[in-house]
């Protein structure tokens, strides 16, 4: 229909680069400025953290078209 907003797009991780994979997760991280309590954990920690979620299937990677961004999201 006219008008309409495209749908989100699943992207399946293993589909991107390692190296893109990183740079999208990474990304995510420092955007979403994620709280894991009261413990500190480096960058690189949280980003592990999101690519064994993805791994494990229990969150997924979403292209928006409408607004060319990426996010990742819990399934």
């Amino acid at each position: 229909m006219e008008g309409e907003a495209p749908p989100s797009v699943v992207v399946p991780y293993a589909e991107l680069a390692p190296e893109l994979l990183h740079a999208v997760v990474e990304s995510y991280v420092l955007r979403e400025g994620t709280d894991y309590g009261e413990k500190e954990y480096s960058l690189e920690a949280k980003v592990s953290h999101v690519i064994r979620q993805l791994k494990r299937g229990e969150a997924q990677i979403v292209f928006d078209p409408e607004t060319e961004s990426v996010s990742i999201t819990k399934v």
